[in-house]
């Protein structure tokens, strides 16, 4: 049998600086036949973009530092590394935003981009999916300090730090953020093939 679902009800539960969507659905199953109708919450956010600023030429990446509310369960977390990102809005592309987060979060321009790899971050309850990029940049015309915009209540500590001294924080577990993990142990693994190609 193909895999198959049908969606009988659906509601907005809530509607404010996210979404969350209410949904009854039947799904075929593995054995044959359907499912039960099931009710699930499902948390729209769409589609993002994360990108890991990297300087081939020095070895070097930039990371953030910001307040994360999905933190404050564990206030000792609750500022997180990680690497820009954000959400991609109507009639924008993904190399679109990964250009203007970059400027916004970081001050820095990137030279070239690179696709890592297209993923759902949390599929149990949520509808994010992340396009993760690696863009090349200058580290010496990058500009230490406070970044973001005011408008939207942005306060993000950017620096740059040596691959190594990157790759230690997500070993000690300085680095809890999926994201900027899974970016950074890609570097590691294509660190070599990406320097002889954008250093030439």
């Amino acid at each position: 049998m193909s895999k198959q679902f049908v969606i009988h009800k659906k509601e907005v539960a809530y509607a404010g600086f996210f979404r969350l969507e209410k949904y009854w659905l039947t799904h075929t199953l593995y054995n044959g036949g359907w499912s039960e109708e099931i009710c699930r919450e499902l948390f729209v956010r769409g589609r993002c973009v994360a990108v890991l600023l990297y300087d081939p030429h020095a070895d070097k990446v930039v990371l953030i530092e910001q307040f994360r509310a999905g933190a404050i369960l564990d206030p000792d977390k609750a500022w997180l590394i990680e690497i820009v990102a954000g959400a991609i809005e109507e009639g924008e592309t993904a190399v679109e935003v990964a250009h203007r987060e970059a400027l916004e979060e970081a001050g820095c321009i990137i030279q070239e981009l690179r696709v890592i790899s297209e993923f759902y971050t949390t599929p149990g309850g949520a509808a994010e999916r992340i396009t993760l990029f690696c863009g090349k940049v200058d580290s010496t015309k990058i500009v230490e300090g406070v970044h973001g915009l005011a408008e939207e209540q942005e306060d993000i500590l950017v620096r740059t730090v040596d691959f190594a001294e990157a790759y230690r924080m997500v070993e000690s577990n300085e680095i809890d953020s999926a994201i900027p993990i899974l970016a950074i142990q890609w570097l590691a693994l294509n660190k070599q093939a990406l320097q002889a190609q954008w250093v030439s």
